[in-house]
């Protein structure tokens, strides 16, 4: 694996001080360090309880170095905004208001650092009603309706923690962005990232699935979702307004009755219609079912686990996985640069403790 922490990455030079654990904000600053960013990590006492998952603090630490530093002592505080003197960007992930309490807020780190890109993360934002609610990712995806359930139906959470995930890549960009304008003018820059309000403004960007009188809007689309197969499996089909694709859908699995419905027909007959196209995989195998389909040039794909994504070749051909150190697969970085070929660093920091032995920065 190639390790371009250093002089060639796109944010080389760049020095980041994480001030966060969990995963919002250690994955922020995790796809900081994967663009060449040089990220010294402050634990608290004990370590990030991350550390607790292993292999998931390997995922969202890999090349950073750290120490665990009491920021509720002088002593601690002190080593912290000394490192913050000369830093370039910092990310804290707390609840509004602690880090003012511990003395580590952007205020406190601009009057040893006037030009510092400070962002924060939480759930609810700095400001507002919610400010000081504890929360966790299915917390914020209810507020944000992203957990709306459909008429008749229950909720459904994702299995990713899609909110902590949003809100490390969104802080990520706004990083960036602040960086880029304070290169240009010299200005630093608050950055307040709501988890909440990302989701919310993803919701907001789909159709309503009821009407303000209640009304339901819409109704099952046939061929798109997911359907069981007769093997066990699970495929994903992704036919929507596309008469060729249906058409090639219901040749595939030989209902050529309705091969020539038109969308606004599929969609009349609903839920009858869906069931037949469910009834026609359910008799047929998942491998089978994604190389016929997708030779007759059907949106398919197959319900994949972890394990087996992380052996696809469609992934391993890109290099968004490859064979890490010990020889099992591992994630790279998901973004491809045409003269910057970021990796994950191979290395995680170990736990070492107080603020004498806070890294310094690495030259350059």
């Amino acid at each position: 694996m190639t390790n371009v922490a250093g002089a060639d990455g796109l944010l080389a030079g760049v020095r980041v001080l994480d001030l966060s654990i969990w995963r919002p904000g250690p994955y922020a600053t995790q796809l900081l360090v994967e663009m060449g960013a040089d990220v010294v990590k402050v634990e608290p006492p004990g370590g990030d309880p991350m550390r607790v998952f292993p292999t998931l603090f390997a995922v969202l630490n890999a090349g950073k170095r750290s120490a665990a530093v009491d920021l509720k002592s002088e002593t601690g505080r002190m080593a912290v905004l000394a490192r913050a003197g000369d830093a370039d960007v910092v990310v804290e992930g707390f609840r509004p208001g602690v880090v003012r309490a511990l003395g580590v807020d952007h205020d406190s780190v601009r009057r040893v650092n006037a030009s510092i890109v400070y962002c924060s993360i939480s759930g609810y934002g700095q400001t507002g009603p919610l400010a000081t609610v504890p929360g966790h990712d299915v917390n914020y995806q209810a507020w944000a309706a992203v957990l709306e359930p459909r008429p008749g139906e229950g909720p459904v959470v994702a299995r990713p923690p899609i909110a902590d995930l949003a809100g490390g890549v969104y802080a990520a960009m706004a990083v960036c962005a602040a960086l880029v304008r304070r290169a240009r003018t010299g200005d630093g820059e608050s950055i307040d990232v709501s988890m909440t309000d990302i989701l919310a403004s993803w919701t907001g960007a789909v159709p309503p699935l009821t009407l303000p009188g209640g009304q339901s809007v819409g109704g099952q689309v046939p061929g798109y979702g997911t359907f069981a197969t007769a093997d066990g499996g699970w495929i994903a089909l992704g036919v929507i307004s596309e008469d060729h694709f249906w058409s090639a859908l219901m040749d595939t699995l030989g209902l050529d009755d309705a091969a020539s419905l038109s969308f606004a027909e599929r969609l009349a007959l609903g839920n009858g219609l869906a069931a037949r196209v469910e009834e026609a995989i359910a008799v047929r195998d998942r491998e089978y079912l994604v190389r016929e389909l997708g030779a007759a040039g059907v949106p398919v794909a197959p319900v994949l686990s972890q394990r087996e994504m992380l052996g696809a070749q469609s992934f391993r051909s890109r290099g968004t996985v490859a064979d890490g150190p010990d020889g099992g697969p591992v994630m790279q970085h998901p973004l491809l640069y045409r003269n910057h070929p970021a990796r994950v660093p191979p290395d995680v920091p170990p736990l070492v403790e107080g603020p004498e032995r806070l890294p310094a920065w690495r030259p350059g």
